[in-house]
């Protein structure tokens, strides 16, 4: 796979490979997962003739010499023809970083955080709570700032939106994290700033022996599973979208969160889009009185329990389904079109939604517009006490929030996380400004 980057990459004519370390500018890192989900019989008189069938994913970090995040980008298989999982991977990282040097205008850019002598003297000690569905980019984030940041220390629970929400109003964390979007009266009345940091993806993971990755799945046949009204994988509702596919007759587990949580709360918001009957009888929030199911704390303990669980299926922000190495289903879209989660669908949701200047929480970008679009994104949010702080403390965060969006954002895609819009993150640097 390094091979074949290291030969897209001159043919691009973008960059050149040196074996000097003198002459170089910039490092690229990456590193690739690849694992089997089944066999295809290449001759239906020979089970000798079986070829395995690949799924996996690559990421690829382009790095300054002093460490500095210049570039990331993550990769999952499209449509390869006859090309091999590898090629297929490592063209797709190819492309992304030509694309990306080829960027030239300066509202592409993404702006730098600065550290002027006051801010550099900090020493401070930062700790936060809440959604699980960010914490492996907040987790990369936060050591890269405090590398970059010395004396400042940032430490993180993550324990769900809900408790996060409910830690930084108790005003025992310096800042809160959610997927769940808080009212605009209540952030004025509780004295909080709500900042969009990422997004971020939903997916149906599943752990069915024989279903293929990327099984289509429509959001009623996904409320009627988590409503227990589907109750067999080879179920007429099921089949009726994969009639290639053979099912078995086993009944479905369904896996679903134990504790309050965003992941819950974007999941249901999306059933409720979809499905009337889902709407009616559960409707949204961070937790509902789910009909059926095995309660899970936490996107971790989802994946592991389906990990774990024969004919499964729950659902999980989209990195922890890939480290996972789950199946994880095609959702049919708001243009009737079955789109797999990867980082262009879930950028192409923030495109198919209108977005109000400081009305960014209350845009939901589920089931938002487009052919291309991943139909179960989100932004998730930090939440900042805007009094009771004392002074240090209160500048360390904000320099922690101003490297998250700027410097920060590089870093994102790498984890199969969408930086913000680059319009967004310049009006959130301008709130966090009190501008």
């Amino acid at each position: 796979m390094r091979d074949r980057l290291a030969e897209k990459l001159k043919a691009l004519g973008k960059v050149e490979i040196v074996q000097d370390r003198a002459k170089v500018d910039a490092v690229l890192h990456g590193s690739a997962v690849l694992w089997t989900t089944g066999y295809v019989a290449m001759s239906p008189r020979s089970r000798a003739a079986e070829e395995p069938i690949y799924q996996g994913y690559a990421t690829a970090e382009l790095t300054a010499l002093d460490g500095k995040t210049l570039w990331s980008y993550l990769a999952t298989p499209r449509h390869q023809g006859w090309k091999s999982i590898t090629d297929d991977l490592a063209d797709q990282l190819a492309s992304a970083l030509s694309e990306a040097l080829a960027q030239k205008e300066p509202r592409e850019r993404t702006p730098e955080a600065t550290t002027g002598p006051a801010t550099a003297s900090i020493v401070v000690k930062l700790h936060g709570a809440g959604g699980t569905f960010p914490a492996p980019i907040y987790q990369r984030w936060f050591q890269s700032f405090e590398q970059a940041r010395p004396g400042i220390t940032v430490e993180y629970d993550a324990v769900g939106s809900a408790q996060g929400i409910a830690r930084v109003q108790a005003g025992q964390v310096d800042f809160g994290a959610s997927d769940m979007p808080l009212p605009e009266t209540q952030l004025q009345n509780e004295k909080l700033l709500q900042i969009a940091t990422v997004l971020g993806a939903v997916v149906p993971i599943y752990n069915v022996q024989g279903a293929p990755d990327g099984l289509n799945l429509s959001g009623e046949v996904l409320a009627g599973i988590f409503e227990g009204k589907i109750r067999t994988w080879d179920a007429p509702e099921i089949h009726a979208l994969n009639r290639h596919v053979r099912l078995p007759n086993e009944n479905i587990v369904v896996v679903h969160r134990s504790d309050g949580s965003g992941t819950t709360y974007t999941w249901t918001d999306y059933l409720s889009k979809v499905s009337h009957d889902w709407k009616t009888s559960v409707g949204i929030g961070p937790t509902v009185a789910w009909p059926t199911g095995l309660g899970a704390r936490g996107n971790q303990g989802v994946a592991d329990t389906v990990f774990k669980t024969p004919n499964s299926i729950g659902y999980v922000e989209f990195i922890y389904a890939l480290q996972h190495e789950l199946s994880f289903a095609a959702v049919r879209n708001a243009s009737g079109d079955y789109v797999k989660a990867d980082l262009d669908s879930v950028a192409a949701a923030a495109r198919g939604v209108s977005m109000a200047a400081g009305k960014e929480f209350q845009t939901s970008l589920t089931n938002a517009g487009g052919k291309h679009t991943y139909p179960i994104a989100t932004f998730t949010w930090i939440l900042l006490p805007t009094s009771g702080q004392n002074a240090k403390t209160l500048e360390a965060l904000q320099e922690l929030v101003r490297w998250m969006l700027t410097n920060g954002q590089k870093q994102c895609q790498a984890l199969g996380y969408v930086p913000l819009p680059a319009d967004l993150a310049a009006r959130e640097l301008q709130r966090l400004n009190g501008k």
